[in-house]
């Protein structure tokens, strides 16, 4: 599994009761990271000008893009909380909808095509991770300490996004399940403003330590990985 047990002992306690064997030996992201990434968007670099912990990175994956009516009121509410961000965009045929955004927000943020997502979330001015929920997407806000404004659209998504609000409290989900312009600023504020923000900042820092130890020498999940090992060579 792409986890760790340390995330919570009572789901992994749970499918250990129910199931022969349960290895976790992730994330994937911090035990086998990638060794080098493309930099062609320029974006490593441009995040080094705003400050710690202001900046919101969008990105919803390559499968899906929320609907024009949600883009248009999420960019109204950065817009209007004047918040910088860096925007992952991959749906080329809805980008021009953002056009009069970007141009009044042209040295407020910067939208890409692709971004090396890791290093982008590792990255200091990173303040919020706005994402579907996938559990990759999770994982990686977890190794970068980022909390999370989830928007989940199918699959396992709803779920993640429970877990991130109700459960580990490292984020929140947009209220009604819809990017709205209000909406989307209370979630900003929340995250940004509000002591509820500091503390989901603290609880995914303490989330970061333990997915950072558990692949290390001794970590639970590179023991896991060598009992995997044993159990495939046997």
């Amino acid at each position: 599994m792409n986890s760790f047990e340390e995330i919570d002992h009572t789901i992994i306690d749970d499918l250990k009761s129910k199931l022969k064997m349960v290895l976790n030996v992730g994330p994937f992201n911090l035990a086998s990271p990638p060794q080098s990434f493309s930099n062609e968007s320029g974006c490593i670099p441009w995040l080094d000008k705003p400050r710690a912990s202001s900046l919101a990175y969008l990105c919803f994956g390559s499968i899906l893009t929320p609907s024009p009516n949600e883009l248009m009121a999420l960019a109204e509410a950065l817009e209007a909380q004047k918040v910088p961000f860096l925007w992952s965009f991959r749906d080329s045929s809805k980008v021009q909808l953002l056009d009069k955004f970007l141009e009044k927000t042209s040295t407020l943020g910067k939208i890409v095509p692709w971004s090396p997502q890791l290093q982008v979330l590792e990255h200091t001015s990173v303040g919020v991770f706005i994402t579907h929920a996938s559990w990759n997407s999770i994982s990686e806000s977890i190794a970068g300490g980022v909390p999370m404004i989830c928007r989940p659209f199918f699959a396992n998504q709803p779920l993640n996004g429970r877990l991130v609000e109700d459960i580990w409290k490292i984020g929140v989900n947009v209220e009604g399940g819809v990017f709205t312009k209000y909406g989307t600023m209370r979630a900003l504020d929340l995250v940004f403003k509000a002591e509820q923000g500091k503390m989901m900042r603290e609880n995914i820092g303490i989330l970061k330590k333990k997915a950072r130890e558990v692949v290390g020498t001794d970590g639970s999940s590179t023991k896991n990985f060598k009992t995997l090992l044993e159990v495939v060579s046997g």
